[in-house]
């Protein structure tokens, strides 16, 4: 006898049904935490890991390594407060929250769910800025690279990223239209490897430097003062930290990757092991690439280790590196749009059930066998426009580092700190002024502190840049 199942809805479904869906009544999830981990991995270990070497520099031996386990450590804790608010309730059978705001919504509620939303979609949007100009940086080094190989070092081989980032674009424009996050893993498994094989060719580089050399550059405090001004050390140090930070920022797509994940057992417990997995994996290819970097150029490392001019030889691997840099930035473009696209569509399809340009599907088969590809009019146009936008807002304003640390100071505080210690206090009732909360909130306010002088730092150079840039004309 077939016996029936219900969901957390209450919903009664065939046992036919349950198989091919998960208590909620969506699609069987099937992320593990492999998978998992490959989504953050993919999200982390970015364009980030680039200017490491350059935040180290500023910062020096003591500051800059202790700054990156500081950062990795509240990273990885704040991410397993987080993990407990996939679900309201009970951990294993509560309602879902899909989202970062879901979960907001559920636990804390009000004005709060608004500032959230503003927040991680600002971030998003940003993160998308950020890994098209530094696509384009890589894209203009391999250029460049092959260039000063064939002419000699010292050719100018200028170059002009507008077309790169234009390219990139194009792209992403037809990448976007994958329907929703959970097919994505094979992009994001793609993406990972490539991360992987950047860092380990820009730390073998780095390497090579120091036995050139046959030295350890740099200062106990980094750069010093009279090679930049007192006022210049202070806010290339504030941009630090915001590189720093953006380098391990994923909370905001935290909830929606957790939301991929199958069960039993819990999603909780499977997105605390691929919190720690994945964190602890970036934070050893970042302390090595950062302090590396900065021990083979000293006060003098580039903003971008593998596309400013930091190795010049072997020109073949470094266009190997970037080329992986690329792969990679295409993947992590679209694990932080998708969030974007998924809230869009679900507020249009809210507000419009009746149209057909917003709702309907429509099915166009590819290959034998293959399910059909999903096309929808609204899907199309929006998206495209979303890329577009991205894609001459990049053309505009052309500065990684600074962009970077901005991104980074924007996102830390609120996204990765502030909503994750206080949707877990309300959700474990966790008693006022008591330890734990007094911790929570020294926690807190420390974070907060360091995302404005992140931002302030930030804002300056950008500033500083704008008064002699001139927009639709990059060089980087």
């Amino acid at each position: 006898m077939v016996e029936d199942v219900k969901n957390v809805q209450g919903d009664v479904l065939p046992r036919s049904s349950s198989e091919l869906l998960d208590d909620d009544g969506r699609p069987k999830r099937t992320g593990t935490v492999w998978t998992t981990s490959a989504h953050i991995i993919t999200a982390v270990i970015g364009s980030g890991v680039l200017s490491l070497a350059w935040a180290i520099a500023q910062l020096g031996w003591v500051a800059g390594p202790v700054a990156m386990l500081l950062f990795s450590f509240v990273s990885y804790y704040t991410s397993t407060l987080l993990a407990s608010c996939y679900r309201s309730g009970d951990p294993v059978t509560g309602k879902r929250n899909y989202t970062y705001m879901d979960a907001i919504h559920s636990n804390l509620g009000g004005i709060k769910v608004k500032l959230c939303g503003i927040v991680q979609y600002v971030n998003l949007f940003g993160t998308a800025i950020g890994y098209t100009i530094a696509s384009a940086i890589s894209l203009i080094a391999i250029q460049r690279t092959t260039c000063h190989h064939n002419n000699g070092g010292k050719a100018p081989c200028p170059v002009n990223g507008n077309a790169y980032i234009i390219g990139f674009g194009v792209l992403q424009i037809l990448l976007s239209q994958i329907p929703d996050f959970d097919q994505l893993w094979w992009l994001s498994l793609v993406a990972a490897v490539m991360s992987f094989g950047y860092s380990t060719i820009g730390l073998g580089l780095g390497i090579s430097k120091l036995v050139e050399n046959k030295e350890i550059k740099g200062t106990l405090t980094g750069v010093t003062i009279g090679t930049v001004t007192p006022t210049g050390k202070m806010w290339r140090t504030f941009q630090a930290l915001g590189n720093i930070a953006f380098a391990y920022a994923y909370s905001m797509i935290f909830v929606e990757i957790q939301d991929t994940l199958k069960s039993p057992p819990s999603e909780e417990i499977t997105m605390k092991k691929a919190a720690l997995v994945s964190v602890a994996v970036t934070t050893f290819f970042y302390t090595l690439c950062g302090c590396v970097g900065y021990g083979a150029f000293g006060e003098s490392a580039p903003g971008n280790l593998l596309a400013a001019g930091g190795f010049t030889n072997p020109y073949w691997l470094l266009n190997i590196a970037n080329l992986a840099i690329l792969i990679h930035l295409v993947g992590a473009y679209q694990v932080y749009a998708q969030p974007i696209f998924a809230f869009v569509e679900k507020k249009a399809s809210k507000m419009y059930p009746e149209s057909t340009f917003v709702t309907k599907e429509i099915e166009i088969p590819l290959f034998s066998g293959s399910k059909p590809f999903c096309l929808n009019f609204f899907r199309l146009v929006w998206r495209t426009v979303f890329v577009i936008t991205i894609t001459l807002i990049s053309m505009l304003m052309p500065f990684f580092n600074d962009v970077v640390g901005l991104l980074g100071a924007i996102g830390f505080w609120p996204l990765t700190v502030y909503f994750p210690v206080e949707m877990y206090i309300a959700q474990k009732n966790v008693p006022s002024w008591s330890t734990r909360w007094l911790c929570l909130q020294v926690l807190s306010l420390v974070s907060l502190i360091v995302s404005l002088a992140a931002a302030a730092g930030s804002v300056v150079g950008i500033v500083s840049k704008i008064k002699t840039y001139k927009p639709f004309q990059s060089d980087f």
